[in-house]
């Protein structure tokens, strides 16, 4: 077992509650997507399994030990944890902060005492990968949006993580680079990755994951299942604030859909 979460809950400020009893096994090699609302708890469950946040109660076990902040004080075992699990943040200008493109991407590795040589070469190879070559001497913060995203994946990348987080990946890009990252994903995923991807996007999911986790408005997950099986279940959708239901009629027939990114439809065709 890769993750075990066992009934984590956490809470903002003594009061604020962001996860509810959340039970939660993730095998090595899976494609998860976490899928909710915003607000639900996405982006703190998945702080949560980067060891970036601690649970209030209940415990996380990652690689066989339990994720603590103790845990975290061995520097061994932080190398060896940040080196297995990349983080990708949703906006990545919380990720971006060196002067160059080839700098951001050279940052983790030269942080976990990679020599410089190694650090560039490895950067380079990630640069070229992910088409980033001619902007490896700007500054990031001089970039479109689906260029930062583009460096803050690579600045993952250059790790060559086992486990990939990815924090809304796909918000703000275009429809072409979007499809881009699906298939860079499956490509990472046919090299034997983990990938988990928090979204509220249901247009990706099947594309990305094999295994979809809803989790609801009150901070807990309601369902865990085959992504096919979750985008079929309208009901559950409308329940989690991830489709809306609108009612309106046409000539003698009345009938309601569910709108959203992902084009779910249910007819209850009935005579006025």
């Amino acid at each position: 077992m890769l993750f075990e979460l066992r009934n984590i809950e956490y809470t903002f400020a003594a009061r604020y509650p962001a996860l509810r009893g959340i039970d939660l096994k993730i095998e090595a090699g899976e494609r998860l997507v976490i899928l909710g609302a915003n607000g639900c708890g996405k982006s703190t469950l998945l702080h949560i399994l980067a060891g970036l946040l601690f649970p209030t109660a209940g415990e996380i076990w990652a690689f066989g030990r339990r994720l603590t902040e103790e845990a975290f004080a061995d520097a061994s075992f932080t190398a060896f944890f940040r080196e297995r699990v990349g983080f990708l943040f949703q906006n990545p200008d919380v990720q971006l902060f060196c002067p160059t493109v080839l700098d951001e991407v050279a940052f983790g590795p030269l942080q976990l005492n990679a020599s410089q040589e190694e650090a560039l070469g490895k950067s380079r190879e990630v640069i070229s990968m992910l088409g980033l070559e001619k902007i490896s001497a700007r500054s990031p913060h001089q970039l479109s949006g689906g260029e930062k995203k583009r460096v803050a994946l690579a600045s993952v990348l250059s790790l060559n993580p086992d486990v990939l987080l990815l924090d809304e990946p796909a918000g703000g890009l275009d429809p072409r680079t979007q499809v881009w990252l699906t298939e860079l994903l499956n490509e990472l995923h046919a090299l034997g990755k983990t990938i988990v991807t928090a979204t509220h996007d249901l247009s990706i999911v099947e594309d990305i994951a094999d295994r979809a986790v809803v989790m609801d408005e009150g901070h807990a997950v309601v369902a865990d299942g085959a992504p096919a099986t979750i985008l079929c279940d309208l009901d559950l959708l409308l329940k989690v604030n991830l489709v809306h239901e609108h009612a309106h009629a046409h000539e003698e027939l009345q009938h309601s859909h569910g709108h959203s990114h992902f084009f779910t439809h249910r007819h209850d065709h009935d005579k006025k």
